[in-house]
């Protein structure tokens, strides 16, 4: 048997394309991923970090990947059909009606396309990112970390370990609350007769000890402080304090600082303020 007929047998022909097609599609993951991160390095965004940097890269090469992948498997499909001696023209003909009943039901999967490509372009927002979706016919707000982005879908993980997909096309309204910094923001709430000018020593200085141990200062931009005198609620003043911190540790700086002052208002007698209720006696 010559070479010629032995690469003229459609098994032999369909098992190399196969083959390629699979080469191709484990190589092109390898390609692409350098490629986006070398073109990333190239043109930086400003103010964006390393990890800023490593969510847009894993987000980007994901969706290229995605797309590689199916162009391929689309050539591989195409020549197969050939191999088998299929006419692709009488068989893209026969589809042009079918395509067009099948793209008049499928708008919303295209609008869910253009919205994942401009959340790309765009960088709206990136996987690891921590994001809340509201708006269009999303009727509750749905809040995760993102896990995943296709050109269709967004997986999302809230804090209970629920995983939520959400087309890409549903959701007007995108919160982004890891973008670059994160926003510490914590009310207090003290007694009427505190001392202001000792409870906002006490807050900046419990603020800038958390920049003394490496764990807290490796995370923390912009130490925790005094910020307003934020209202006067029926018991209590409220105090407001801001911070900035690396993207998604704001709940866990938030939540030691709170664990210090708690502390340091103890040792200063700074009452922590709680509902009272005060009680007039008409005079007879």
């Amino acid at each position: 048997m010559s070479w010629q007929t032995f690469f003229a047998n459609p098994i032999i022909q369909i098992v190399l394309i196969v083959a390629i097609a699979a080469l191709l599609h484990h190589f092109s993951h390898k390609i692409i991923k350098a490629a986006v991160e070398r073109s990333m390095k190239r043109r930086r965004l400003d103010n964006e970090t390393s990890l800023d940097m490593k969510k847009r890269r894993d987000t980007v090469s994901g969706l290229f990947t995605a797309l590689a992948a199916l162009v391929i498997w689309i050539a591989a499909t195409a020549l197969i059909l050939q191999a088998l001696n299929f006419d692709l023209a009488q068989i893209a003909a026969g589809a042009g009606f079918l395509g067009i009943v099948i793209g008049l039901g499928a708008q919303a999967t295209i609008r869910d396309i253009l919205a994942g490509i401009f959340i790309l372009m765009e960088n709206q927002y990136r996987v690891g990112d921590i994001v809340s979706l509201s708006g269009g016919s999303i009727d509750v707000e749905t809040t995760g970390v993102i896990e995943d982005i296709t050109l269709r879908i967004t997986k999302l993980r809230d804090i209970d370990g629920t995983l939520h997909i959400v087309r890409n096309g549903e959701a007007s309204v995108i919160t982004n609350r890891t973008f670059n910094y994160s926003s510490v923001v914590v009310d207090v709430g003290v007694a009427y007769d505190s001392d202001i000018d000792l409870v906002e020593k006490t807050m900046n200085d419990v603020g800038q000890k958390m920049l003394d141990e490496p764990g807290l200062a490796e995370v923390i931009k912009e130490p925790i402080h005094f910020f307003r005198v934020d209202h006067f609620a029926d018991s209590a003043v409220i105090i407001k304090t801001l911070g900035k911190v690396e993207p998604a540790q704001q709940w866990a700086i938030a939540g030691e600082y709170r664990r210090r002052l708690l502390k340091e208002f103890k040792k200063k007698d700074i009452e922590i303020a709680f509902p009272q209720l005060v009680i007039h006696n008409a005079k007879q």
